[in-house]
């Protein structure tokens, strides 16, 4: 029985790790480190020190992974020790990325108040006419698919690091919410905020790009018509 990602349940794969499985150990750096690699760039000044990082949490589970009990699953544990890791090598750095409270960035509208009704109109507060959010069409040209996915790529780099740590954690990863409160030691509240502001700047990227595309492909069946 295959467990996430296609790898096995954790008490089959901490076993086979456990016993010097190298083809099993090399699957689940395949299939983890993209995502911690992410994470960690976060909390450190380059890519390279990232790198190094995940490299340092991989060769803190060798020498752990004996010790571990299964409180979490296993890939909270792994990602618990990247997050120390790379925080302490953020501290050198003198790079820290606060998590406690939320900063001034963290605060005001994440959707231009232009887009909703003035209170003078009916409904005051609800979108106005010609901005409601529109269905977005789902590309179906496998190269309109790949740009979507270096469309979110690149916002995601983009995003403020404890933003993009928090929505990585969630929307990438897939911890809940209770997990990224615990790995991050933010409070609910916090994480909620950064959170929907995370995907309310990744959404108005995709807006912007999936309205474009739109557009490009009914001016160039337009042209067709010709």
């Amino acid at each position: 029985m295959a467990g996430v990602g296609g790898l096995p349940p954790d008490e089959v794969l901490v076993e086979r790790l456990r016993g010097g499985d190298e083809e099993m150990f090399a699957l689940v750096l395949d299939t983890w480190s993209g995502g911690m690699l992410r994470l960690a760039m976060s909390f450190v000044s380059s890519k390279a020190s990232a790198e190094e990082a995940v490299q340092d949490t991989w060769l803190a589970v060798i020498r752990g992974i004996g010790g571990f009990e299964g409180r979490s699953s296993l890939k909270t544990w792994v990602y618990r020790i990247l997050v120390r890791t790379a925080k302490a090598r953020g501290a050198k750095e003198s790079r820290t990325v606060p998590f406690a409270s939320l900063l001034p960035e963290d605060e005001g509208p994440t959707v231009d108040a232009t887009r909703f009704r003035a209170p003078d109109q009916p409904h005051p507060g609800h979108w106005a006419v010609g901005q409601e959010p529109s269905a977005w069409p789902v590309p179906e040209d496998h190269v309109l698919r790949g740009e979507v996915r270096e469309v979110i790529t690149e916002a995601l780099d983009e995003l403020p690091p404890r933003l993009r740590t928090v929505i990585t954690l969630r929307d990438v990863a897939g911890y809940d919410a209770r997990e990224v409160c615990s790995l991050l030691e933010i409070s609910p509240g916090n994480q909620r905020v950064l959170l929907h502001r995370a995907r309310a700047l990744l959404r108005r990227r995709l807006e912007v790009y999936l309205s474009g595309a739109q557009e490009a492909a009914v001016g160039g069946r337009t042209r067709g018509l010709r």
